[in-house]
């Protein structure tokens, strides 16, 4: 496309897609009781764990996750950007999504029209946290509407913000004038985000995995008011409710709002009627581009719904360019978990915990936006500018990040003991439990590289978990779906590595475990994810935090020293014991497995590396040298047995008791995971390159000749126009490689879950192995299949942990996929070990 001067110039590496286009072929759900909300998804608005709002490429608001931890995916059409015109002697309004409401209401509006095959009436583009709309072939004058949130690297202030900024742009390319008039229309939604149901009951679903109720205050609005604000360079309007007092849960206030400018004609209506026909809005904005400055402010009755708008008109001459700024906040502070558990969020520590200062936050973001978008680009561009890296790769490297503000994410005020916060990510949504450390392993790269003080903040939050016991029990979904008895188990037990810090309606950080899907006190990977995590972000820190380390340290005692008790014959590596108990939580181990066993070795030696440093600062307790004595013993053993009993003359057997010939594709995890820190290899590379071509052959090349030879589902039909920088050969054969297959590429039971689905986080995860060894093609061709399922097929911005190959998904808005900044460091770093 080429590029009009006079508009913004949007990065080519952008994720677009023509305005309001429908999907040809799109993933669906592979379990019904699993989310799917359908294709329609943009990068999503609002900082990290401050609430967050998703516009699609269709134009609409549809994805509202202001209450932390829990997921609204719907339409509020009185939400709405609107456009009119006035030139070359026509007049036309619209309002800016391309999807009417389906209820009937404000059934006077005009609405965008989409884009088809033969005609495009704009594009939308991402790279997260920027996202472009620009608009053509409908209005004389060109528009484009940039949205920024303020989020960039080891910026811990207003990545925190609850705010939007929209940078409109208008050009006018006629040889006339145009006039414009730009209306932000806004339903009063204060209060609708909290769940009518305090502390709700506990289920499982189909799959076994628990889920509860939540049922949001939506259209319950009696008593909200909209209020016209004119000073201070600012004019606003601020969205309140009956409130009183300190805020709860939902009570607060939204603001839209622009910068005072003589050159703009500022007109608002204060209360309008979003669920009617909208003519009591419309009529006079589509007439004279104007409303009719109605200074009502009036409570909404029972059962009454009411909006405002702004309008923001001026006129364009010949050749004339003009940039106007709008902002939308929200000042939301609270979020309750369990009924009478409340946290405030991270930005109440600039911003105060009174729930009235929206308006605060809409003037910093309109007199600072041009300051983040430096910030954004001084850290995006010199990425973008890679030559050695391909575009479909930056483009996923930064849009994946939208996880960390639409991740259902929590990020709490500063306290002594937390100086930047605590800070949560949902496993997903479906998965509704917050930093599962399995896969964080993958998923918590991007923390680690660009807020690695969240990073260590997670970690310190898992070290004060594992001394802690809570003896309440609960039945486990895996022997449910299994039709089988159990009794129930212990959640959580003293000197286990939790799972999970908890789930949005407990008490995340203090009440963690809450999966109930496995015995989680009986997993075999856990411990070891905590000690290679802790030491990896003293390593990608500047290895000078010792403070972190001491801190951790009783935690890593206290968890290796659980772990070891699995060791049942004295080899120096836990066993697992058949149930599924590690993060392939559907896949039976047995006995010594490649997976775990190799996480435990190179938690060993990660162990031995922070016992040393700290040592060597005059900070380990007393018994240190015992424990690493102890540790050189268990690793010593450990590493005898791993090679000789799991070796096959080609790759890594699954495990020691099964028998299965399966090829894992993470067999080797904890070999990358050593490599990756500096620490010394736990098998040679010989075996490490040819295992990697084991795994290259079956689970990618041999796999997707499988998937090849049957006839593939309709959203499996290659879309090469979909995304132009793609490549084709690549993309034609592949889906991504499989978690584990036979030697052949077929899988080894047919009816098997986890080993034939393609996961995505662990694609990245194994893509950064491949760099690391040197097979930066095998690399890029595991990454590239997987990015193109995600990005052609309806599933950006809600990227699964599983794909198939019958084209379906599992678990959507997952964590692992940011593993993908993992490859980008082992590609780009100097070398393959910490700076």
């Amino acid at each position: 496309m080429t590029e009009t001067p006079s508009l913004p110039q949007i990065p080519s590496q952008a994720w677009q897609r023509p305005l309001g286009q429908p999907w040809e072929h799109h993933y669906i759900v592979r379990y019904a009781s699993n989310l799917d909300d359908g294709p329609d998804h943009g990068a999503p608005l609002g900082g990290l764990g401050a609430g967050c709002v998703g516009r699609s490429p269709n134009g609409d608001f549809n994805l509202w996750h202001m209450d932390g931890g829990e997921h609204v995916f719907q339409g509020f059409p009185g939400c709405q950007f609107s456009i009119w015109e006035q030139g070359g002697g026509r007049t036309q309004a619209y309002a800016l999504s391309t999807q009417p409401p389906e209820d009937g209401s404000l059934s006077s509006w005009s609405w965008y029209p989409a884009s088809n095959k033969t005609r495009t009436t704009g594009s939308y583009h991402a790279l997260y946290p920027r996202s472009w709309y620009r608009y053509e072939n409908v209005f004389r004058a060109q528009i484009t509407c940039e949205q920024i949130s303020p989020i960039w690297p080891d910026n811990y202030k207003e990545a925190s913000y609850p705010v939007v900024a929209f940078e409109w742009t208008a050009h006018n390319p006629t040889t006339a004038p145009i006039t414009l008039s730009i209306m932000v229309s806004w339903q009063n939604i204060v209060g609708w985000f909290t769940n009518t149901q305090k502390s709700p009951e506990v289920l499982l679903r189909d799959d076994g995995s628990p889920y509860y109720d939540y049922v949001p205050a939506i259209a319950q609005s009696t008593g909200n008011f909209n209020q016209f604000i004119n000073a201070d360079g600012l004019k606003a309007l601020v969205m309140d409710g009956a409130w009183q007092g300190d805020p709860k849960e939902g009570d607060g206030q939204w603001c839209i709002a622009t910068l005072d400018d003589p050159a703009i004609e500022v007109s608002y209506d204060l209360r309008w009627n979003p669920a009617g026909d909208g003519r009591d809005l419309w009529d006079s904005f589509a007439k004279l581009g104007r409303l009719m400055n109605l200074l009502d402010t009036s409570p909404a009755e029972e059962g009454e719904q009411i909006g405002c708008a702004i309008a923001l008109r001026f006129t364009l001459q010949p050749g004339e360019t003009r940039q106007i700024p709008v902002a939308l906040a929200w000042d939301l502070p609270v979020t309750e978990f369990a009924a009478g558990v409340n946290n405030y969020r991270r930005y109440t520590d600039f911003f105060g915990t009174d729930g009235r200062n929206a308006r605060a936050i809409a003037f910093d973001a309109l007199t600072e936006y041009k300051t983040w978008q430096q910030q954004i680009t001084a850290w995006q561009q010199p990425i973008l500018d890679r030559a050695d890296l391909p575009d479909w790769f930056k483009m996923a490297l930064f849009n994946e990040l939208y996880d960390l503000a639409s991740g259902g994410t929590l990020w709490s005020a500063a306290t002594e003991a937390d100086p930047v916060g605590q800070f949560a990510v949902l496993e997903c949504i479906d998965y509704r439990w917050y930093e599962s450390l399995d896969v964080r392993l993958y998923g918590g790269f991007a923390t680690l590289l660009l807020w690695p003080e969240l990073e260590k903040a997670v970690l310190r939050a898992f070290a004060r978990a594992i001394p802690t016991q809570d003896e309440r029990r609960r039945i486990i979904g895996y022997y449910v779906t299994m039709g089988l008895e159990n009794p129930p188990a212990i959640r959580k037990l003293k000197g286990a590595t939790p799972h999970d810090l908890g789930a949005p309606n407990e008490y995340p950080w203090a009440q963690t475990n809450y999966t109930s899907y496995q015995d989680c006190n009986l997993w075999k990977d856990l411990g070891s994810d905590f000690v290679l995590q802790v030491y990896r972000a003293y390593q990608f820190t500047g290895a000078t935090d010792v403070d972190f380390l001491k801190d951790c340290w009783p935690a890593v005692v206290e968890t290796l020293q659980y772990l070891k008790q699995f060791d049942r014959d004295g080899d120096g590596i836990p066993e697992n014991e058949g149930a599924p108990d590690q993060t392939f939580d559907d896949w039976q181990l047995k006995g010594i497995s490649a997976y775990c066993g190799g996480l435990w070795l190179g938690a060993m030696e990660a162990a031995i590396a922070i016992g040393e440093i700290l040592t060597t600062n005059n900070l380990a307790p007393g018994n240190t040298p015992i424990l690493l004595s102890q540790y050189r013993r268990w690793l010593d053993n450990g590493l005898k047995a791993y090679h000789p009993k799991l070796w096959n003359g080609r790759y890594y057997r699954l495990d020691t008791g099964s028998g299965s010939d399966v090829v894992m594709a993470d067999q080797l995890c904890g070999q990358f995971m050593v490599r990756h820190l500096g620490l010394p290899d736990l098998v040679e590379d010989e075996f490490t390159l040819s295992a990697l071509d084991a795994i290259y052959d079956a689970c990618f090349v041999k796999f997707n000749q499988v998937v090849q030879s049957h006839e593939r589902p309709p959203q499996q039909k290659f879309e090469g126009a979909q995304l132009g920088n793609f490549s084709a050969a690549t993309l034609k054969l592949a889906i991504g490689a499989a978690n584990g297959v036979l030697p052949d590429g077929s899988p080894e039971d047919p009816d098997s879950t986890h080993q034939q689905e393609v996961w995505t986080g662990i694609n990245f995860g194994l893509a950064a192995f491949f760099a690391q060894m040197g097979k930066t093609e095998e690399a890029m061709a595991i990454a590239e299949s997987v990015i193109h399922q995600i990005y052609a097929y309806g599933l950006q911005f809600r990227t699964p942990e599983a794909i198939t190959a019958l084209g379906t998904y599992r678990a959507c808005h997952y964590m692992r996929p940011m593993a993908i900044w993992g490859l980008y460091e082992v590609l780009t770093a100097s070398t393959h070990y910490p700076r």
